[in-house]
């Protein structure tokens, strides 16, 4: 079964869509507060396809992500006191204590590396607003790891992407797989530690 070179197919023939760019804003800004599908899977084809447009891309991408996080903060910070109960019945209090201190020590740079890896950043974004992390220093790391995940993407497909695009289609499948299994070895890792 190959899934994950059906789904490139895919996001390469969205990325050509006269409304791609909405597409593409609308999912970063999801992404970053509750929607599961990382904007890297339209950024890049979007980037391997129009690579004059790049830049424009990163920067939009990078705006929008940072708004959509600003909502993540809100959520996490508003709507904590119906998560709390949860947390206490599920026995994982202790943790979430952990990571508060964690959040209050290393915040900015939580942020920062969380915005620039492929972690799911809407953890904590959310995790952010309910930790009360300072607004003007979460969007400040926001912007600068978002930043530069993004303009990265954007500079590496736009520079080479035409020219390693046949072995991206090649190994499209090892690749995803490979991804996939860090995301679990990621999770895996902070269950276990925190």
């Amino acid at each position: 079964m190959k899934i994950f070179s059906s789904l490139y197919k895919t996001m390469i023939s969205l990325a050509r869509h006269r409304f791609a760019e909405r597409y593409l804003y609308g999912i970063t800004f999801a992404e970053s507060s509750f929607f599961p599908i990382p904007t890297d899977i339209m950024l890049g084809p979007m980037c391997l396809s129009q690579p004059a447009k790049a830049l424009k891309f990163a920067w939009w991408t990078t705006f929008f992500s940072v708004l959509g996080g600003i909502l993540g903060y809100a959520i996490g910070f508003f709507l904590f006191d119906l998560i709390e109960p949860f947390l206490h019945s599920l026995g994982v209090w202790s943790k979430y204590q952990q990571v508060g201190s964690l959040f209050n020590e290393y915040g900015i740079w939580i942020i920062f590396i969380a915005g620039f890896t492929p972690i799911p950043y809407k953890f904590f974004t959310i995790g952010a607003g309910a930790m009360v992390l300072n607004l003007p220093i979460f969007i400040i790391s926001s912007f600068v790891g978002r930043g530069l995940r993004f303009f990265l993407v954007a500079w590496l497909l736009s520079t080479y992407g035409a020219k390693y695009e046949d072995k991206i289609i090649k190994y499209i499948e090892i690749i995803g797989w490979v991804l996939v299994a860090i995301f679990v070895v990621l999770l895996l890792y902070i269950k276990i530690v925190l």
